[in-house]
């Protein structure tokens, strides 16, 4: 036997004691692939990618090489982990194995100084950090200096978000590429993701060879046995919801029912728990307290399901999951896998449901649209931050270049990973680095979104095996019939529906009304656009004289229930152009009953319409039927300015003030007939609300016109 072989085989001694370890199992041993991946990190100190189903043990390789390279002299690894959830679970996970961890991300701030000190006192085994921390500027010139100094492993958990090949592209992973090479030589390297395709492995490993090292990729079967997946066709939402509602609770264990939207996400949840379900709704607009509480609650039975969007994903870890449900359909394969990868991860059996809508494609649509950057909004960004010679803010960039806040800090991590702009203290500043557009990689990316999007409606029509198919989209060359799912051993799921909980779900989702809050502060920088009122800046709250009243909308149109309708009578034409024309009497009846439950404190005394450009005679049909219905006096619009052009249907606050300001018109009718109105409110009418905006302005000038208060009613609004 040579000493490379004693060494091997003392190495994998050791690895198999700390796995006892850490486990508490005095017989536990090494799911394949997991030693030959530790000896890959801490006996030749390469840089690999592992590509391994759910609860294969990745996080058991990382911190068992984490420990073994501790031993042996070196500094903590370094762990760049991707969610806050993700990271609490992974940090309670190492201290209950006897691994010092610790975290810094923006969660923690007031445990950072503790952290520090634990790293100076060489006490801390594995540090997790959040891909956020490493555009930081005082985390970048304080903390990462040292911690790559002393770095002794660096991992990328989750690793396919550094492709935006991937289905979870995170601008920050980009930085990782920077940060490898800036690592001392000889400090091993690990990528790990349950959910790559061959596109994505390719991506991630050439981020991984910054410096030409060669990447060592180790790919496992990504089948899950314990999982039974299936597909259910149901005609409408209410049948959806009539199926979930009635069927919850002859799912195993507790589980997680997935939604694409936020609204529905709540709606669901709202139905199920009053068919006596006990469940809580966990989404972008929870709290994060509460969605702590949420997680514990499922992880410790408490509850049957979350009822979730997309934010309770990666990194959520509960090893006895029994069920995944799917109400409505993501838009590839490979975050279906990733999401249903939940279930199952230590039981013998797990269900895995999806109930497609007729609704998913346009949900799919309207995300995609959302997701690239373009040419025109960087050299925006680009000219503002040259033009100001000084850093900037968000909120003063939004008052400089017409760009969403969610969108623009998108782009900002765009342009920085790309070297174009950096953040430093007080805000973000432009290199003076040339960025290139690269459309034909953002095409390629765009060609792939649509074939995905193929793929997943292929998925629900299947004829053969389910499983088979989703390791196939991951290129699993050990892609194989399941022998669980419904098409290979046909349905395994109930069909019937009672009537009763169908009436009970159409009752719930024919559900009217939705409240919208006024818009009470003027947003930054309208000076700078320009926009003044009588010669003085608007900044801070708009004055009492000024706000509207609370309004509402018959739907939104991500509603499960009427969010159908409302898409329809709101759709554009192939052009792009909006369809207009009447309302129809199905909405003039729910907007009836909106008016009839609306508990205001005091009723209209007069109803007004805006003037629009895209929908004048939806508008108009509206208002004079809510009128005639309400018998009150139908006073007319708010007249469009001369001149007046079409609004964009996207932009931010800033911008969309400037653009109403001086839209809308009294004019000497509407002034006469407002003079002529008992005390009361008006009822101001429109089609849709999407930034509040336009209700905001118009409001104003009713109210300055003499209008006592305004009530702000639309058919729908977008969220």
């Amino acid at each position: 036997m040579n000493d490379d072989d004693l060494a091997s085989r003392d190495l994998a001694a050791a690895a198999l004691s700390v796995l006892r370890r850490l486990t508490g199992n005095p017989t536990a041993s090494f799911h394949p692939g997991q030693l030959e991946a530790i000896q890959a990190l801490v006996a030749d100190h390469r840089r690999a990618l592992v590509v391994q189903r759910t609860g294969w043990g990745k996080s058991a390789v990382y911190f068992i090489a984490a420990l073994l390279q501790r031993q042996a002299g070196s500094g903590p690894a370094l762990i760049v982990s991707p969610l806050l959830a993700l990271m609490r679970d992974q940090v309670a996970a190492a201290e209950r194995a006897g691994v010092r961890a610790a975290a810094i991300n923006s969660a923690n701030v007031t445990e950072w100084r503790e952290v520090e000190a634990l790293l100076d006192a060489d006490a801390v085994d594995v540090l997790f950090v959040s891909p956020e921390r490493l555009v930081n500027p005082r985390f970048r010139a304080t903390q990462l200096p040292r911690l790559i100094e002393a770095c002794g492993l660096l991992v990328i958990d989750e690793a396919h978000c550094i492709s935006d090949w991937g289905h979870d592209f995170r601008p920050d992973y980009r930085r990782i590429r920077d940060l490898i090479g800036e690592l001392p030589a000889g400090v091993p390297v690990l990528a790990t993701t349950a959910t790559a395709n061959e596109r994505v492995v390719a991506d991630v490993a050439e981020q991984l060879r910054a410096g030409g090292t060669e990447v060592f990729t180790l790919r496992g079967p990504l089948a899950r046995e314990s999982l039974r997946l299936g597909v259910l066709e149901l005609d409408t939402n209410w049948r959806r919801l009539a199926w979930l509602a009635e069927h919850l609770g002859d799912l195993p264990g507790s589980g997680i029912v997935y939604c694409l939207t936020v609204s529905a996400a709540e709606d669901t949840a709202a139905l199920l728990a009053k068919a006596g379900h006990d469940v809580r709704a966990y989404t972008g607009r929870t709290d994060p307290a509460e969605r702590t509480a949420a997680e514990d609650a499922l992880k410790n039975n408490e509850v049957k399901a979350l009822v979730a969007t997309s934010a309770l994903g990666m990194g959520f870890d509960k090893p006895d999951l029994g069920f995944v449900v799917h109400v409505g359909a993501p838009s590839s394969p490979v975050a279906y896998y990733q999401q249903v990868g939940r279930a199952g991860r230590a039981t013998a059996s797990a269900d895995v449901l999806l109930l497609p809508g007729a609704e998913d494609q346009a949900i799919w649509h309207w995300f995609a649209t959302n997701a690239m950057p373009t040419q025109a909004k960087a050299d925006a960004v680009l000219a503002a931050l040259a033009d100001a010679g000084r850093p900037l803010s968000v909120p003063a960039l939004e008052a400089r270049v017409d760009l969403k806040r969610t969108g623009l800090e998108l782009l900002l991590k765009v342009l920085a990973v790309d070297g174009a702009v950096e953040a430093v203290e007080g805000g973000w500043i432009a290199t003076g680095n040339p960025w290139h557009y690269d459309a034909e990689r953002y095409e390629r990316v765009a060609l792939a979104r649509s074939e995905e999007q193929r793929a997943m409606l292929a998925y629900e029509q299947l004829d053969s095996c389910r499983m088979h198919f989703l390791t196939a989209e991951l290129d699993d060359p050990e892609a194989a019939p399941c022998g669980r799912c419904d098409v290979c051993a046909g349905a395994w799921y109930p069909t019937e529906i009672a009537a009763a909980a169908t009436q009970t779900a159409r009752e719930a989702l024919d559900r009217v009304g939705v409240p919208v809050a006024p818009r009470a502060i003027w947003p930054q920088g309208l000076d700078r656009l320009g926009v003044s009122a009588n010669g003085a800046p608007l900044k801070g709250k708009l004055g009492a004289g000024e706000v509207c009243a609370e309004g509402r909308v018959l739907g939104r149109l991500s509603d499960l229930g009427w969010g159908g309708a409302l898409r329809e009578t709101l759709a554009v034409d192939t052009e792009g152009r909006p369809v207009d024309g009447e309302v129809s009497p199905e909405l003039i009846r729910g907007c009836l009953q909106v008016l009839r439950e609306w508990s205001w404190a005091e009723r209209p005394v007069g109803v007004v319409s805006i003037g629009s450009l895209s929908r004048p005679r939806l508008v108009a049909s509206l208002a004079s039927g809510i009128a005639s219905a309400g018998r009150l006096p139908y006073l007319g619009e708010l007249a469009l300015s001369p001149g007046a052009d079409s609004l964009r249907a996207s932009t931010n606050s800033a911008f969309r003030v400037r653009d109403l300001w001086g839209r809308f018109v009294v004019t000497p009718d509407l002034a006469r007939a407002l003079a002529e109105l008992p005390p009361g409110p008006v009822l101001l009418v429109d089609d849709l609300v999407d930034s509040r905006w336009t209700m905001t302005i118009a409001g104003r000038q009713l109210r300055s016109a003499g209008a006592a208060s305004v009530l702000p009613f639309a058919l729908a609004s977008v969220a």
